[in-house]
C-alpha cells in the first residue's frame, strides 16, 4: 500500500452506509406499475448512478410517460423512498455506524452521494449521524454526476480539505472513476446486493471486504 496523507475522508452512502437500493427499485415498481408500465433489471440499471435530473428523464422517456415531467417523476420516487425510511426498518449496513464515528473521531468525515438532497437527509436520520458529518453533498447540488468528480471535489472543499489528501468510500464503478478523478484515495467495499460492475476493483487503490477493515492510519503510514 502506498502511504499519503490523509486529511478526510468522503462516503458514499446507498450501498457503502445504507442498502436501500431495493427500496428504489420497488418504489419504481409500484410507480410504473400505476401507471401500466412493466418495470424491468434492464431500466432499472439504466438509471443507476444517475443525478434526480438524469434518472427521472430516463424514467420518462423508458416508460413512455409524455404526460407527466421528469419533475414530477422525479417527486413521487423521492416521496416513495423517504416514506420508506419514515416507517420501516431502516436498511443499515451492519457496522457503518460504528465506523463512520470511528473515523470522525479523527478525521473530518463527509457523504457525497448521488441521491436526492430529501433521502440523504432521511437516511442520516435513520443512521443517527448528524452530529458527525462536516458536509453532505449531493450530485443534484454540483455541475456533474458520477463518474464526473465534481461530488467529491465539493464535499472536500466544504471540509477545508483537497481532494488529494482524502480517502473516498464507494461501492461502484461510477461512483470509484468519479473517486479516483477527484484525485481522492479510492477503497472499494463491494456491496454483495449490487456488486460493483466492470473493473471497479482494479481501478480502486484498496478493496476491503467491510467498513470494520476501514483505517485511514494505515493508508497515511
Amino acid at each position: 500500500m502506498t502511504s499519503r496523507p490523509v486529511d478526510a475522508v468522503l462516503f458514499d452512502l446507498d450501498g457503502v452506509l445504507t442498502d436501500s437500493e431495493p427500496w428504489w427499485q420497488d418504489v419504481r415498481i409500484e410507480f410504473a406499475t400505476a401507471h401500466g408500465r412493466p418495470w424491468t433489471h434492464d431500466d432499472q440499471a439504466a438509471v443507476m448512478g444517475g443525478n434526480s435530473a438524469e434518472w427521472s428523464a430516463t424514467m420518462r422517456s423508458r416508460l413512455d410517460l409524455e404526460g407527466m415531467t421528469a419533475a414530477e417523476i422525479e417527486q413521487a420516487i423521492v416521496d416513495g423512498v423517504v416514506e420508506r425510511y419514515r416507517t420501516r426498518p431502516s436498511p443499515v449496513i451492519p457496522g457503518a455506524v460504528d465506523a463512520v464515528r470511528r473515523v470522525a473521531a479523527t478525521r473530518p468525515v463527509a457523504i457525497a452521494s448521488s441521491s436526492h438532497r430529501a433521502v440523504i437527509e432521511a437516511a442520516v436520520d435513520a443512521l443517527g449521524l448528524h452530529d458527525v458529518f462536516g458536509a453532505i453533498v449531493s450530485s443534484d447540488e454540483v455541475p456533474r454526476a458520477k463518474p464526473a468528480p465534481d461530488v467529491y471535489l465539493r464535499a472536500a472543499s466544504l471540509l477545508g480539505v483537497g481532494a488529494d489528501r482524502a480517502v473516498v468510500v464507494e461501492d461502484s464503478l461510477n461512483g470509484v472513476r468519479a473517486g479516483k478523478a477527484a484525485g481522492a484515495y479510492v477503497v472499494l467495499v463491494p456491496n454483495p446486493s449490487v456488486p460493483p460492475a466492470g473493473d471497479a476493483r482494479a481501478i480502486a487503490d484498496l478493496v476491503l471486504d467491510s467498513l470494520a477493515e476501514l483505517d485511514p492510519d494505515a493508508i497515511a503510514s
